[in-house]
């Protein structure tokens, strides 16, 4: 069984920063997709950005050149920078990982709420 344990949302203003962290425990499959959802109020979830066990990442453009996915392997923990925040990045952010085999397992989080006043 795998869980995930998201922290550091919280309470911004615009053009502040938080760093989400999320430590997942349990048999981690070593071939992997790391990755942040967000959620809005009546809006579908969607992606902000992930980073495979390669190293390889992508990123939503609506938080290019903001946001940066980052992993520590060793930790099993992923981390996502947020700089320069909007009032639209206000959501429930989720982690999510996505092991890369047939079975396409993939786990979330429980969600971390970000609130970015304006």
């Amino acid at each position: 069984q795998v869980q995930l344990e998201e922290s550091g949302g919280g309470l911004v203003q615009a053009g502040g920063s938080l760093r989400l962290s999320c430590a997942a425990s349990g048999s981690i499959f070593s071939m992997n997709v790391m990755a942040w959802y967000r959620q809005a109020p009546g809006k579908q979830r969607e992606l902000v950005a992930g980073v495979t066990s390669g190293g390889s990442v992508n990123y939503a453009d609506s938080v290019k050149g903001r946001f940066t996915i980052s992993r520590d392997n060793a930790k099993k923990t992923v981390y996502l920078q947020m700089n320069s925040l909007k009032p639209e990045d206000t959501a429930v952010y989720y982690c999510n990982v996505q092991f890369l085999r047939s079975d396409r397992a993939s786990y979330w989080g429980q969600g971390t709420q970000v609130t970015v006043s304006s």
